[in-house]
């Protein structure tokens, strides 16, 4: 059997287009050239993939299987060949990142500016998402890396962990806790007990931590109920302001200059969420890819920590 590069990337462009003089247009090809691939493809492999009318070009089973199975291992092909490419040569090119909104706003900026005075050969392209959609990101190889908070599950990514982020409490400035706080800047996280609470949705990476900090303080559902849930902090500071409730934030969703309108407090004991990059393991970096991981994880890890 010789099937040839060439043939399986023929087949893939007519299993998309569905057409041969798409194809071709496509390619750069003459029509009958596509035709001819696709008939000595079908002669290497002794099966029927396409089904052809005057009006389409069909799948067999049998071209569904290949298309499926084919897609993706041309595109690591090409992955590797690009990676291949860059070995020895300066680092250059376009990065993506994928990263949280609240990541996103603390830690990003800083590094694309370092990237821009340090690496000017690279570009580098900010996907700001929710957590679930950084790590589908990473994991389907979209995005070269990602800055997320600790996942639930590490077992298919390399990571390395950059810094550790504690959570806080907002209340608004007549709030009882308030005056309660000890040492006038902390809180027992037993002391929320019986607020009801304004918290950032379970598609925020921090969720499943807060969860698990307020049921080991015995602040549970049945204690402490949610009863707004939200996909943006700015959201939740609002609803705090307007006494819904109080929330409860990663340190880092807090601006560097405060919050002017509610008070917040550190909370004891100190539950902190871990910081991570991440890409998929065993998936050698391009080198203008490698040079950013680099940098970034040089620049969070030394950064400090609120």
């Amino acid at each position: 059997m010789h099937v040839s590069l060439r043939q399986l990337q023929v087949f893939l462009c007519v299993a998309q287009c569905r057409s041969f003089s798409q194809t071709g247009q496509t390619l750069g090809l003459t029509q009958s050239a596509v035709s001819r691939a696709m008939v000595e493809l079908e002669g290497q492999l002794h099966v029927r993939l396409l089904d052809r009318t005057t009006r389409e070009v069909l799948l067999t089973d049998a071209g569904q299987l290949l298309a499926q199975k084919a897609a993706p291992l041309l595109q690591e092909l090409a992955d590797t060949l690009a990676e291949v490419a860059d070995v020895g040569h300066a680092a250059r090119g376009q990065v993506r990142i994928a990263s949280s909104p609240t990541l996103s706003a603390a830690l990003m900026p800083a590094c694309i500016a370092a990237c821009n005075r340090e690496l000017p050969q690279i570009q580098l392209q900010l996907v700001d998402r929710l957590q679930q959609e950084v790590l589908a990101q990473v994991r389907s190889g979209d995005v070269h890396f990602g800055v997320v908070v600790e996942p639930p599950e590490l077992s298919d990514l390399d990571y390395i962990s950059l810094q550790l982020d504690p959570f806080v409490a907002v209340l608004p400035p007549g709030h009882p806790l308030v005056q309660q706080a000890l040492d006038a800047s902390s809180l027992r996280w037993d002391q929320l007990r019986g607020e009801p609470l304004v918290l950032l949705d379970h598609a925020s990476g921090s969720r499943r931590l807060m969860d698990a900090a307020l049921l080991a303080s015995g602040c549970g559902p049945e204690h402490s109920p949610v009863v707004q849930e939200v996909g943006h902090v700015t959201t939740a500071f609002r609803m705090v302001e307007a006494g819904i409730g109080i929330s409860i934030m990663p340190g880092l969703a807090i601006p560097a200059q405060g919050l002017s309108s509610l008070q917040v407090r550190d909370l004891r004991p100190q539950v902190q969420r871990a910081i991570m990059l991440v890409r998929r393991r065993q998936r050698s970096l391009p080198a203008a890819a490698q040079a950013v991981w680099d940098l970034v994880a040089q620049r969070l890890t030394t950064a400090p920590t609120l």
